[in-house]
Parts: structure tokens; sequence; C-alpha cells
């Protein structure tokens, strides 16, 4: 009898997010799920970690009879803790999600949920981050379902390279309405951004950030392009930020005279 593969399911909503709450359930048809998640929102965090403060953890229950912990730090110390304290075998994939809201092109960078998967592949772990391109709480992620099973169950049948994960994307769109999969590479677009400066009711100023995404990228194989016709986007991307390219142009500077 074949064991059933150990998933770490981890976040940046909260561990009650009704995004996450999905991803448990298509999970637990696939193996034995064990989760670890932030305590309280964690979006766009980035790849912080906790090392100025303690760190707790908490036995919880949700929806389920499963226990669950719950972590007051950020989404990668969720996948540290879980890797290093928690689980008592290694995971066969992290899945991270489902993110409420898009992680898209330049938004990897700042996300919480890619962070966790980031975390977990840099352990060896094979992981996927999932989002949704719809930021409101009570989004409807049915249409996600057998997209994420799917990507899901490829990636435990064929694996991931080393220090690649999965940046999953899907749009917010009804399940009869979504094309398919694309498999894609990264759009090049930016946030173009204000600071809307403002005084609070004791007169001191504070600024509230505020900004419109601008795709820069004409490309029909980004992942902006698959999105806005109607695919889930896949996008392998890596924790290695080596310029390769450029290496050989930095060595031909006089760096040594």
């Amino acid at each position: 009898m074949n064991k059933k593969p150990l998933i770490l399911v981890t976040n940046d909503d909260g561990i009650t997010a009704p995004g996450m709450r999905t991803l448990i359930e298509v999970m637990k048809t696939i193996g034995e799920v064990v989760v670890v998640a932030p305590d309280s929102p964690q979006s766009a965090m980035g790849h912080a970690i906790t090392i100025n403060s303690t760190l707790h953890v908490e036995k919880v229950q949700i929806d389920t009879d499963d226990l669950e912990y719950s972590c007051s730090g950020t989404p990668a110390d969720c996948v540290k803790l879980a890797v290093k304290q928690i689980l008592g075998r290694r995971p066969d994939i992290c899945v991270s999600g489902i993110n409420h809201g898009s992680n898209s092109s330049i938004n990897v960078i700042y996300s919480g949920t890619m962070s966790a998967a980031l975390e977990a592949g840099i352990e060896g772990i094979p992981a996927i981050g999932f989002s949704l391109c719809d930021y409101n709480w009570n989004a409807d992620f049915e249409a996600c379902k057998p997209y994420v099973k799917t990507i899901v169950e490829n990636v435990l049948q064929h694996g991931l390279p080393e220090g690649v994960v999965l940046n999953v994307n899907i749009p917010k769109l009804p399940q009869k309405e979504i094309k398919g999969i694309k498999v894609c590479r990264q759009a090049k677009a930016n946030w173009e951004e204000e600071f809307d400066k403002r005084k609070n009711p004791q007169g001191r100023d504070y600024y509230w950030l505020t900004g419109k995404f601008v795709n820069l990228d004409q490309g029909e194989d980004t992942d902006e392009w698959a999105l806005e016709n109607g695919y889930v986007s896949v996008v392998p991307v890596q924790f290695d930020l080596t310029a390769h390219h450029y290496i050989q142009n930095l060595n031909s500077w006089n760096l040594n005279d």
C-alpha cells in the first residue's frame, strides 16, 4: 500500500482565511495534511523572519477535527518551525495559499504567500504558492479546486528541480470560463506608487501608500497575459537572484586596480 504524501499547508492571510480553508479541503483528498499558518494576516511581508522577538505556536481546531498549528510569526517563520520543530517527518510538498489577491509579475517579491513557498524550496521541499485574483475576503474559491489539485498531483508525480518553486495565479472567473493552464514567464510590470499625506486627529502627519499597477510587457507568454485571457498562470520561480548573464561583463571592470 502506498503511503500518503505528507502535505504542509501554510499561507499569509491567516489560519482562518477562506482561501486556506479551501486549500486544506483539496489537499485532504490527496494526502496527509499538517497546517502551520500565521495567527493573523501577514500579507506583503515578503521573506521577513522573526529575529528580535519570540515566536509562539498554538494547537488549534478551526473547522475540522484535525489539529492545526497557529503561529505568531511570518509565513517564512511558519515553514521554518514546521520543518525544524513540528513535523515528525519531512513533508513531501508544501502548498501556500490560496491567497486572497494576485501574486503575479512583480507582486511575487512582496508576497508572503510566495515567501512561504520559497522558504520550503530553500529547505529542498517541492513547493507551490497559489493565489486567486480576487481580494474579497468572501471570494468564491470553488473554481480554484480542480486546478489546485491537478498542479499539486503533477508536482508530486514529477517533482521540481532544486531551487525552483511554482507561482500559480488563478483568474477571477467562473470555472466554466477558465480556459486552462498556461506555463508562463513573469511579466515585466511595476507599481506606480504615491503616498497620500494626511493628518491624524492630533495634527500629526501620516502617509497612506496608494498607486496603480502598470503592465509594461506586451508579450503573450507572460502571467499577466494568461490571466487577462482567462488562463491559470504557472510561473517557475527561483530564489537564486544572481544575474548570471552579467557576471562576465562585471569581471571586465577594473575592480582590483
